[in-house]
């Protein structure tokens, strides 16, 4: 039964660090090889290579506010969340697996963004997609992430079970 929640705490650590490694790896080799702006076509001009230094939120959404106010709620909020997600994640033993696991996206991408924001200023964002009717801005794999713990959370929450005791079949 011990070893069994060490294996657990072991799982959802390294996803958590595959979410986050996955992420800056990606952002080293694109801060080494790819100029500011560069456009590098991947398939055809549907998806896209272009290194932008993101120093605001979601597509650049508080980029022009005074310093002290992106520092406040760019980097000083999101971190107490974190921290929060982390200790509810492993605090909270009888969550539902799928839960878990969208825990620990969106945690790893949160923290994907939040060391670049720390670290570099900004966030490095590089990935873009056009198929003409639909089309993102520049994102990066901790945007990734956090949109597949979104998705998985919708997900759950529209097949979730009604009753508690399926719910408490599928935890550990």
């Amino acid at each position: 039964m011990k070893n069994q929640k060490h294996l657990h705490f072991a799982v959802l650590i390294l996803l958590l660090l595959l979410n986050i490694g996955c992420d800056q790896v990606s952002k080293h080799i694109v801060r080494g090889r790819i100029s500011e702006y560069e456009h590098i076509s991947i398939i055809k001009d549907h998806f896209t290579l272009t290194k932008v230094q993101n120093s605001g939120a979601f597509l650049s959404l508080g980029d022009e506010m005074p310093y002290i106010f992106r520092l406040i709620i760019l980097t000083g909020i999101p971190l107490i969340f974190l921290a929060y997600g982390l200790y509810y994640l492993f605090a909270h033993k009888n969550l539902p697996i799928l839960m878990q696991i969208a825990l620990c996206f969106l945690i790893g991408g949160g923290i994907g963004n939040l060391y670049d924001r720390i670290v570099h200023g900004s966030v490095t964002d590089f990935m873009h997609i056009n198929f003409t009717i639909f089309q993102t801005g520049v994102f990066n794999f901790a945007d990734v992430s956090i949109m597949i713990g979104v998705c998985i959370l919708l997900i759950r929450s529209f097949v979730a079970p009604k009753n508690s005791t399926a719910e408490n079949s599928e935890t550990y």
